[in-house]
């Protein structure tokens, strides 16, 4: 964290955070590493933008500290964590607005802090949001506290994924969580729906005449959604052992993205019409077919201590989705995440339908690239490119990939960014729920993946630095898999 000049944390009546009502964060699972690599940052963030009321953050989890330790982890956490330029000034008024309560010391315990924070701030009561950064197994304890320490009123509660496991668990889950709060309480965060290029998906088909009247079965011929990691398991192997990539990736992230991608026009800009529409796409899927999964597992993760020597734990998993309505009957859409593979870009791509006839000679070049692509970057700092053929300079009618390219950092406005994480924060604290997942569209998600939860196909191995299992070429033939690119950005990465 770099020092710089003071200049103090004021607050601009134009900022959208201005007219927030004042909140205590209680910040469970507040010594995690959630909380110190976007939480906190992101909090602090905000507060530096204007986008925070007046607030209070209680941090809570299972260890046992003070105000002064719990400030210098928050300390600690930003400094290697944040990327922005932060003042002594500013990490000062910060600071004076953390204390810290054990977990262990009980739902009474918890009260008193949370009413001493609304009480050293005065006026009306304000309202209260809870963020729950903790594992799946500690939500239903972290929920009865919540509720025994009376804290359910003027509140608001923000869920981690994973969502539950399956079907009956994440009924059960929701069952639990609508026994304490209302629907509207609740705010069920994946933060890819955060990013800047998931929403830049709305405006760009929503807001421009050109592209929503081809975005049908007419014109694409399929669509990919790609995320691959170049990092393994890390710390995370418990976790992983008992969740592995599609519960982890898919059903939370992938889902959430095609829910986006090929959703009606809602009737509006708001929360209730456009997650309706995300939801008609989710009935409107068809139950997976197992022959149409594959499943993978990166060489030497068996070797990883905590694994299982047997595992059959899938780090990769591509497959198909078809969408059975009347936009999208017979367009395939092809999915694909994994650890340890070649490349992170993680990508959108549209592939248009090629024309019917061509005029040009065999050697014109003329589909020798495939077909004319829309690709959306998903990185924080988004970019989109629209390629198409053209011709070469010069005698005769030879073609070749052309594109036009968007990048949000050639705008000079990549500053103006949101963290995933700080947008839908300050959105749950204005309570707008545009962004976050439903208790049905989830439930419906768990119930189409049924039959593949049910009878898994067996991973096949690959290799670190790969791009998954061989299967994934028939999985996807006639077609190719877009990335690894051919095409470079300009002076850029890959998109």
């Amino acid at each position: 964290m770099t020092e710089v000049v003071d200049q103090s944390e004021t607050v601009d009546s134009a900022a959208p955070g201005y007219q927030i009502e004042p909140h205590v964060i209680i910040l469970f699972g507040a010594t995690g590493d959630l909380a110190a690599r976007k939480l906190i940052p992101g909090l602090l963030h905000l507060a530096i933008l204007g986008m925070m009321p007046d607030y209070r953050i209680v941090g809570s989890s299972t260890s046992d500290l003070t105000d002064e330790e719990f400030r210098h982890l928050a300390r600690n956490a930003v400094d290697h964590f944040s990327t922005d330029k932060v003042s002594l000034l500013q990490w000062a008024n910060f600071e004076k607005r953390l204390s810290f309560c054990s977990t262990s010391a009980g739902p009474e315990v918890l009260a008193e802090h949370v009413a001493k924070a609304e009480s050293d701030m005065g006026g009306e009561p304000p309202r209260r949001l809870h963020y729950l950064s903790v594992p799946p197994l500690a939500d239903h304890a972290v929920i009865q506290m919540i509720s025994d320490a009376k804290l359910v009123e003027r509140s608001r509660v923000v869920m981690e994924k994973p969502f539950g496991t399956d079907l009956a668990s994440a009924v059960a889950l929701n069952d639990m969580l609508h026994s304490v709060f209302d629907e509207d309480q609740i705010f069920r965060i994946d933060h890819f729906l955060g990013k800047e290029a998931a929403q830049n998906i709305l405006a760009f088909r929503f807001a421009n005449g050109l592209f929503e009247p081809i975005w049908n079965r007419d014109h694409i011929d399929h669509v990919q959604i790609d995320v691959p990691e170049t990092l393994g398991v890390d710390d995370r192997v418990a976790f992983y052992e008992a969740t592995g990539a599609f519960k982890d990736m898919v059903v939370t992230h992938l889902f959430q993205i095609l829910g986006f991608m090929a959703m009606e026009p809602p009737t509006a800009l708001a929360a209730g019409p456009i997650n309706e529409e995300k939801n008609k796409v989710f009935r409107s899927m068809q139950m997976l077919d197992v022959r149409e999964v594959v499943r993978g597992q990166y060489e030497g993760y068996r070797d990883i201590p905590g694994v299982a020597p047997d595992s059959d734990t899938e780090t990769f998993v591509a497959l198909k989705v078809e969408i059975d309505n009347w936009r999208w009957a017979g367009v395939p859409f092809f999915l694909r995440t994994g650890k340890k593979l070649g490349g992170g870009e993680r990508i959108i791509s549209i592939a248009f339908r090629e024309p019917p006839k061509s005029m040009f000679p065999d050697n014109s070049g003329v589909g020798a690239q495939g077909p004319d692509h829309l690709t959306f970057d998903l990185a924080d700092s988004s970019k989109l490119s629209l390629s198409f053929y053209g011709k070469k300079p010069g005698p005769g009618m030879k073609l070749e990939k052309l594109s036009l390219q968007f990048a949000l950092h050639e705008t000079g406005q990549d500053a103006d960014v949101l963290e995933a994480y700080e947008r839908l924060i300050h959105d749950a604290m204005v309570g707008d729920h545009t962004l976050f997942n439903t208790a049905d569209g989830i439930e419906r998600l768990w119930e189409v993946s049924t039959p593949l939860l049910e009878n898994p196909p067996p991973v096949e191995s690959y290799l670190q630095g790969s791009w998954g299992p061989p299967a994934i070429n028939e999985l996807i033939a006639p077609r190719t898999w877009r990335l690894p690119f051919e095409r470079r950005w300009r002076g850029n990465p890959a998109t």
